[in-house]
């Protein structure tokens, strides 16, 4: 009787652990309505699910496994991430990024796919905390964009070109491809820090005209051997290039265009957002990319390795460093700007 005695009492405790460790838990606040929260995070035809701001910051991180309006949005910038990551390791058992000058535009583009999925997650993740954040968090997402269009055109010239175009571009399409993407970069950041005092469709422009234009630049190599190919080419690598092209055209789409949210207001607060469809088109189109530079690396040795030399691969990852740190001067000129709007506004309150 003493030890059935004892095994109750001690199922009793067991049962009041919860109720114990529910004060040690830290609480999750409530997600909210559009109307609770400031316009400037309100998405079209979103209605809720918005979360709360000025949470600490253990809170955004949380809220990684919480269901609010930008969860799946963050996951499938992460998962592309590890995706990413775990592509780079596979491809470095067989390429040597190190001691093979030519493979390094396609480290490059790995390395600029998981710069890209990286920042956009950690936007989506912490770009609720304060308008300031807001903003910061969503520059250095347009650096992870500016500086992926810069990978794919260096796998794009190295890999991809023909040697008639070659001989147009050579010594021009590189320093152009990171012109654009330092426009694309600008253009982003401005149209962002203008989105609330001008209509959306001109932040879309400001958004899409300059990526649209660094887009068509830098994938033109592929293009041409797109519009080339021919019954008697069996070369796999073009599968994978029309695959990244649909993939990609395909995002745009979702990109400009609210749906289905905007059939659905209100029903696809949480899934089905047309921003999430796009996530997973653009992580697919990336995909595509690595797969066919990886091939054209492969089977086109002989004429890249003539075309470019031993050189010019080095002077390609400088230029990526060079457009990395310019698009980073931007998005701090940019922060700056918002700095001291923000400044302006509470001393206005006070």
């Amino acid at each position: 009787m003493d030890r059935i005695g004892r095994l109750f009492i001690n199922l009793q405790q067991v049962r009041q652990m919860p109720r114990l460790l529910a004060p040690a838990a830290p609480s999750m606040p409530a997600t909210l309505r559009d109307t609770e929260v400031p316009r400037y995070f309100r998405e079209g035809y979103v209605h809720s699910g918005y979360r709360p701001l000025d949470q600490s910051w253990s809170y955004y991180l949380r809220s990684l496994f919480q269901r609010h309006n930008e969860t799946v949005n963050t996951w499938t910038h992460l998962l592309g991430f590890l995706v990413f990551l775990l592509t780079l390791c596979h491809l470095a058992e067989t390429v040597d990024f190190l001691g093979d000058p030519h493979a390094r535009p396609l480290l490059v583009l790995v390395v600029s796919a998981m710069g890209y999925s990286g920042c956009s997650a950690v936007a989506h993740l912490l770009g609720s905390k304060s308008e300031l954040c807001h903003y910061l968090f969503f520059f250095m997402d347009y650096i992870g964009v500016a500086q992926y269009q810069y990978g794919s055109a260096a796998v794009h010239y190295y890999y991809a070109i023909e040697e008639g175009w070659h001989g147009r571009v050579a010594g021009v399409f590189m320093p152009t491809a990171a012109l654009l993407a330092c426009l694309s970069c600008l253009g982003c950041c401005y149209g962002k820090f203008c989105s609330h005092s001008l209509p959306s469709w001109v932040r879309r422009v400001g958004q899409v005209t300059p990526s649209a234009l660094a887009y068509a630049w830098d994938t033109s190599p592929v293009f041409q051997r797109l519009l080339r190919w021919s019954a008697e080419d069996d070369e796999a690598a073009l599968y994978f290039h029309l695959g990244q092209v649909v993939c990609f055209l395909s995002s745009t789409f979702f990109f400009m265009y609210p749906l289905p949210q905007r059939w659905f207001p209100g029903r696809c607060d949480i899934v089905g957002q047309g921003h999430q469809i796009f996530h997973v088109l653009l992580n697919l189109c990336t995909l595509s990319q690595i797969r066919a530079s990886h091939l054209d690396y492969l089977g086109r040795r002989r004429l890249y390795v003539r075309l470019h030399g031993d050189v010019e691969a080095d002077l390609c990852v400088g230029l990526y460093l060079l457009t990395v740190a310019v698009c980073t001067l931007i998005a701090a000129v940019m922060v700056a700007k918002v700095r001291r709007v923000l400044d302006d506004k509470v001393q206005k309150c006070q």
